[in-house]
């Protein structure tokens, strides 16, 4: 059996990635930065995408946004 140590935003993101999360709004400010980078990695892998936002604002509007049209 192999242990694996994950980071609290590396845990978050394989949950999310797990769980089917297609698309990821963000604005990388620290604490949460590696969780944004990680995912813009990892999504297109599954057919999905991150996309970086000016500020918080938009990227809860582009969340919102996202929710309405089903992804």
């Amino acid at each position: 059996m192999r242990i694996e140590f994950l980071s609290g935003n590396r845990a978050v993101a394989e949950a999310a990635l797990l769980s089917g999360l297609r698309f990821y709004a963000g604005y990388p400010i620290t604490p949460a930065s590696d969780l944004m980078e990680y995912l813009a990695e990892k999504l297109p892998m599954v057919g999905g995408i991150a996309v970086q936002f000016e500020d918080e604002i938009a990227s809860i509007n582009a969340a919102i946004g996202a929710s309405w049209t089903g992804v």
